[in-house]
């Protein structure tokens, strides 16, 4: 699945797109617009739970679990209408699954701005509002369509009819500026609305980008708490902080360094690395863990997930022949130390197909060999 970092241009986008997949493929320029055509890369999900792991499976082998980020063009006022890369720019959010939207959250007078001044809220509203013009383009457009499909009175037309009286739902929130991922709606309306592709529906994460000074305490950043307060009222969604700069300059350093770095400025861990995670999880994604001598390993599941359907994530035979699995949490199998300790304990389960995984389970599947 993929996360599409999104923003007005300069405020960091590609910088933290190289440092998060610790590569130069987006180029990051003091002017609008150096990126045109969007930067894909793989990121791993930092997962502290993976070398105690490697430890008690004694191995030397690690292997996280990873998603795509994709570095998007910047947005400027009147994108819905075409302006600057406008049509290029909703074409590329439409293919990704979640949208990370950077906002800055600093002052730097060598450092351009677009709109002439810092103000991360106006820069919020202005992404939202021209993807809900864009959205409200297209739900005109499918509520003519479906209009038209309604006038039939078999299966196919009694949907359309839902989907009208659905749409127009959507088309009264949007007028009103909100993105359609805060509508209130039942649980068949909100699996319906899914299928009309609106940018706004899309979950999204807020990236306050800072200087490193600010990377202590970002409370004292004023900036930050106003993107905090506003998106949560108004976007349902949490934000977080991250130093673009910072995490380029961590990603060309070996981990004890960046480490030792960071305890310099006296943070635990990298925004970028708190950033991940929480967008792993904004996509509704989480892990699973397989432990042995050859390694110990991250496996990526969408939540709400079956035995079965996880199992089949390592290879389709093991979907297809599948009889159990043997599933302990990972903070017993920590606890226990050993996999025949945890058995010892009881904290080791024989689960069938219906059991729905969680994340850190600790798993080995038993399965008929298909071929």
């Amino acid at each position: 699945m993929q996360a599409g970092i999104v923003g007005l241009p300069n405020v960091g986008k590609s910088t933290l797109f190289n440092a998060v997949t610790r590569t130069r493929k987006a180029e990051a320029a003091n002017y609008p617009f150096c990126t045109i055509e969007p930067n894909v890369g793989i990121v791993q999900v930092p997962d502290s739970r993976l070398e105690p792991l490697a430890k008690i499976a004694k191995t030397g082998k690690i292997i996280p679990a990873a998603i795509e980020f994709v570095d998007i063009a910047g947005l400027v006022a009147g994108a819905s209408k075409g302006e600057g890369l406008g049509n290029k720019f909703l074409a590329n959010i439409r293919q990704v699954d979640a949208i990370i939207e950077v906002v800055r959250c600093f002052e730097d007078e060598d450092i351009i701005h677009n709109m002439g001044s810092v103000d991360p809220v106006r820069d919020i509203e202005i992404i939202t509002t021209e993807l809900v013009l864009a959205d409200l383009q297209s739900v005109d457009n499918q509520i003519e369509r479906q209009s038209r499909k309604a006038k039939g009175q078999d299966k196919e037309g009694k949907e359309a009819a839902a989907n009208v009286v659905l749409l127009e739902k959507v088309r009264e929130h949007l007028n009103e500026g909100k993105p359609a991922n805060v509508m209130d709606l039942p649980d068949e309306d909100r699996a319906r609305i899914k299928q009309f592709f609106l940018l706004t529906t899309k979950p999204v994460i807020f990236a306050c980008n800072v200087l490193e000074d600010d990377v202590a305490d970002p409370s004292a950043n004023p900036f930050v708490k106003a993107v905090e307060d506003y998106v949560k009222a108004h976007h349902d969604a949490a934000s977080c902080v991250i130093c673009s700069k910072l995490e380029e300059e961590l990603s060309e350093m070996d981990q004890a360094e960046a480490d030792d770095f960071l305890k310099e400025l006296g943070v635990e861990d990298s925004g970028a690395g708190q950033l991940i995670r929480a967008t792993y999880d904004l996509l509704g994604l989480a892990s699973y863990f397989t432990a042995g001598e050859k390694e110990a390993r991250a496996w990526t599941f969408h939540k709400g997930m079956k035995a079965p359907e996880c199992a089949g994530v390592i290879h389709t035979d093991f979907q297809d022949g599948f009889i159990k699995a043997e599933v302990v949490a990972y903070a017993d199998l920590l606890s226990a130390g050993s996999k025949a300790a945890a058995r010892d304990a009881g904290k080791l389960r024989i689960e069938g197909k219906e059991y729905v995984f969680k994340d850190g389970d600790v798993v080995e599947f038993r399965f008929n060999k298909t071929s």
